[in-house]
């Protein structure tokens, strides 16, 4: 028996003195030319970001002031390269081979399996593909009724803060508005959201993206029976069971309307003929394009089409609300700029307040789409993207990133870069009045770019003007606090800590 125990040590030990450790130690010494802050053995720099969210912004702008625009640090053994500059980030997105989402997206599998997000190599490129079509030009135009429909009772519930006549936060009213669009137009189901904010679909999916963040910067709990055992952990499994069993539940009843649909459509032909039928064809939301999809792909299952709405529902309704209600309050820091959103709003619609939102008024609205664009440079909703490096990238300046290290794209900092955009701080919308020459692409990117960027950035776009254009047409927004007291979260979604607080005064 000692011989057996001796023969395993050595190969243990011969297994990481000769194979294990020098991997290692080649793997590292490409790193070198990064430079980086003091890393602990084993830690890392993990024990530097336990610390309150609101603080993690300004340690990477510690890191970035000292260490430059690419730089490297660690959480526990597994090594960050940060890229805030815009000719490493165009290596990195540019590239139609570095498309693998880093490892820690593997945090996001329990909640949205291996959707369009999460997924990569070829089952990325065939959902990819499969799925472009619900972004067509003719289904976000009917999509638009829906965007009116709930932006009127979005409408009605500012006037009724109105009366109360005092500051509130506008961030939750915006983002409850976003989540009954993002479920009907995905699951063609309403859930009246602005109604009814306490009910457990709704708080579940704000926790879900809570612990997605809790658990990254804290790498003991990245082993999955370690998570699964933790207090948060079980109740991010609660969590998961509702919206899963929302979604599934959703999809078997979508499936037996559409079976009654099309046994109801057979009938309605035959009164057709008689001259009695008048035809009503229910509007498509997300998940009918699944289902259709499904019918001649055998290899889209139940559970691929709850992944990809679960995914339509986590990215289409925090990134926008985020984005409508960073906008609306840089408006109202910002009076002689929102006096241009009204004026350009009064020229499209004149007095009339309540007539729905066109898609040729939406394509008028070019000022507000400069606010827009400002706004998400500021803020962009995704404050981050990551990829895992499926082999060695050479930069511009002859450094080789090797394969299998995680790349961070920080867009919160490469939107900031002083070198690109004078007074990177200060908000002015006249930055997108015309796009300036010479400027790289890859230096605006709030909707990522190259063969991954944003599916839905044009729906996202059309749901922010709604729902901007639907505030400005009706209200003058005051702020009721000032952006150096509003602290910034970098989470999955780039958050304010405590709200964004205004005050209405009617037009």
């Amino acid at each position: 028996m000692l011989f057996w125990i001796l023969l395993l040590i050595s190969g243990v030990v011969s297994y990481l003195l000769l194979i294990k450790i020098p991997k290692r130690l080649a793997f590292l010494s490409k790193l070198a030319a990064v430079n980086g802050p003091p890393a602990l053995p084993i830690f890392g720099n993990a024990l530097e970001f336990q610390i309150p969210n609101n603080k993690i912004l300004p340690l990477l702008k510690s890191y970035i002031d000292g260490y430059g625009t690419r730089l490297k640090f660690f959480l526990g053994l597994q090594p960050y390269i940060l890229l805030t500059n815009a000719a490493d980030t165009e290596k990195i997105l540019s590239s139609q081979t570095q498309i693998e989402k880093s490892d820690d997206y593997d945090r996001l599998h329990d909640w949205l399996g291996l959707g369009l997000v999460t997924s990569g190599g070829e089952k990325w490129f065939h959902r990819r593909k499969q799925l472009t079509p619900a972004f067509h030009f003719k289904i976000l135009e009917d999509f638009l009724r829906v965007f009116n429909e709930q932006c009127f009772v979005f409408k009605g519930l500012l006037e009724k803060k109105l009366e109360e006549n005092e500051a509130f936060d506008i961030y939750p009213v915006i983002t409850h508005c976003a989540l009954d669009i993002i479920c009907e137009t995905a699951m063609g189901r309403k859930i009246f959201a602005q109604q009814k904010s306490d009910s457990d679909y709704v708080k579940a999916i704000y926790k879900l993206s809570e612990f997605v963040q809790y658990r990254q910067l804290r790498p003991w709990l990245h082993p999955d029976w370690i998570w699964r055992l933790s207090s948060a952990g079980r109740e991010n499994q609660k969590c998961l069971k509702i919206v899963h069993e929302f979604t599934e539940l959703v999809i078997r009843e979508r499936k037996q309307e559409r079976i009654e649909m099309l046994k109801e459509s057979k009938e309605n032909e035959s009164k057709e003929e008689d001259g009695i039928y008048m035809n009503s064809k229910k509007k498509l939301a997300f998940l009918d394009l699944l289902l259709d999809a499904q019918e001649t792909d055998v290899n889209l299952t139940d559970q691929n089409i709850r992944e990809e709405t679960d995914t339509f529902m986590f990215e289409g309704h925090d990134t926008t609300s985020a984005a409508a209600s960073w906008i609306t309050f840089l408006l109202s820091l910002h009076p002689e700029y929102q006096a241009k959103v009204h004026q350009e709003l009064d020229d499209i619609f004149g007095s009339d307040r309540t007539r729905d939102v066109t898609m040729a008024d939406l394509a008028k609205m070019k000022y507000l789409e400069c606010c827009i664009k400002e706004g998400l440079r500021l803020f962009p909703s995704v404050p981050l993207i990551a990829r895992k490096l499926t082999k060695d990238q050479i930069l511009d300046d002859g450094v080789v990133l090797p394969q299998g290290v995680t790349i961070f794209c920080l867009i919160y900092y490469l939107h900031r870069d002083p070198k690109v955009f004078l007074n990177p701080e200060q908000f002015d919308p006249a930055r997108f009045t015309h796009e300036k020459e010479g400027r790289s692409p890859f230096a605006y990117v709030p909707f990522s770019a190259g063969p991954r960027n944003c599916i839905g950035q044009k729906f996202a776009m059309m749901e922010e003007k709604v729902m901007i254009s639907t505030i400005f047409r009706n209200f003058r927004v005051h702020a009721a606090e000032k952006m150096e007291d509003v602290g910034v979260l970098c989470e999955l979604i780039t958050r304010p800590e405590a709200g964004l607080h205004i005050t209405l005064e009617r037009r």
